[in-house]
């Protein structure tokens, strides 16, 4: 039986930046894992490098900035090596990503439909009314009632949860494959982050897609990815399946845990996070 090939393959992955004082500083050092039809979370403190593999990923890397790997395959296709009119063809329509705040991430001076239409027009030939149609129907899919409301409003007219289902779906309207989604609750009342979640979880189902999960909250990846990557200082220091996060060896894993609040009881000092420099070597 032929094995089944991973819808996304990275290995040694390496981003870098000029520094001030001259040369090269490395954001991301040589992190490497595959992606199938799954949710994949990456956890890890801010700076650890969890958005900027992300973004590398979608060729969103910042003016400047330095990629490299070797291997970066996304379903068949070499992501470094491919021309860059392939690799704007890929993004969007194969490859989306949902950002963390849709009130930076969305453009302020245009209709929310209108924004989400140009995204689906721009990657398929559509008319002007199979747009909007198209548009309604992924607006009900994510779990907005009135989807002609919506359209008409603006990003600053609609609350944060709202914001958030219109950009994925926005980031679906393509049909894409592989869904980056970089803290796409961190802005929302649990209430409403249950809900993204659900959306989120049933379009993998669904649609069979592989889902990238960034963030910060140790629990919620826990409950709702299928593996889970810890990084620090721009490596992955830990992978380790979801349900098993509790049972990480890692210290530096261990000491995220440790630092989790614990309803009923009482701590004093509170447990601070141990960093060190060998963690961060290769």
């Amino acid at each position: 039986m032929t094995p089944i090939q991973p819808l996304l393959t990275v290995e040694d992955l390496r981003v870098a930046y000029p520094a001030r004082e001259g040369g090269l500083t490395e954001v991301v050092r040589g992190v490497s894992f595959t992606l199938g039809r799954e949710r994949l979370g990456i956890v890890g403190e801010s700076g650890s490098g969890k958005s900027q593999t992300g973004r590398a990923i979608l060729g969103l890397t910042a003016p400047g900035g330095v990629v490299s790997a070797k291997a970066l395959r996304f379903d068949g296709i070499d992501l470094l090596a491919c021309p860059p009119r392939q690799r704007r063809a890929l993004r969007g329509s194969r490859i989306a990503m949902v950002l963390q705040d849709p009130k930076y991430a969305l453009d302020p001076v245009m209709p929310i439909g209108a924004q989400i239409a140009e995204t689906l027009q721009t990657h398929r030939p559509t008319s002007a009314a199979q747009a909007r149609r198209q548009v309604h129907e992924a607006l009900a899919a994510v779990g907005v009632d009135d989807p002609a409301r919506l359209m008409r409003l603006y990003p600053h007219e609609v609350s944060g949860g709202m914001g958030q289902r219109a950009m994925i779906a926005m980031m679906l309207m393509a049909g894409p494959k592989l869904l980056i989604a970089d803290e796409p609750t961190s802005a929302l009342d649990v209430t409403v982050q249950l809900q993204v979640l659900g959306i989120l979880d049933r379009l993998v189902a669904e649609r069979g897609m592989g889902l990238l999960f960034i963030s910060h909250d140790l629990r919620l990846v826990a409950s709702f990815c299928d593996r889970v990557l810890v990084m620090y200082a721009g490596r992955v220091v830990e992978e380790i399946a979801a349900a098993h996060l509790h049972e990480a060896h890692h210290p530096y894993t261990r000491g995220l845990l440790n630092c989790l609040p614990q309803l009923g009881s009482a701590r004093h000092p509170l447990p601070t996070l141990d960093r060190r420099p060998e963690w961060a070597q290769p």
